[in-house]
């Protein structure tokens, strides 16, 4: 029988989850927010706590369709999880809406 994985807010860096109430926090009715925060925000072990609870495949397609991500976690992702650019909604949301100054 498979041990029911849990996770607690308090697991996580203290300053990823300093915008909401962490007691109202739910894992799997939040996972998007989760996986957004722990990716672009957190550290190499909070992205592999994520990993580890949500499983390669469930953050795999919550990646695909962050609307937003730096360039760096864009590209990582990209190369991690073996997703073609062209295919993040991130980098066709950030096409689609061109900024003046690229730096």
């Amino acid at each position: 029988m498979e041990e029911k994985k849990t996770l607690r807010v308090e697991d996580f860096s203290p300053s990823l989850f300093w915008d909401v109430d962490k007691t109202q926090v739910d894992f799997e009715k939040h996972a998007v927010h989760v996986v957004d925060k722990a990716l672009n925000r957190g550290s190499w072990e909070d992205f592999k706590k994520v990993l580890w609870y949500y499983g390669r495949d469930r953050v795999k397609a919550i990646v695909k369709n962050l609307r937003y991500m730096d360039k760096k976690t864009m590209q990582f992702s990209s190369v991690y999880f073996q997703i073609p650019i062209t295919e993040m909604r991130c980098y066709i949301w950030k096409q689609s809406s061109p900024s003046h100054w690229d730096y």
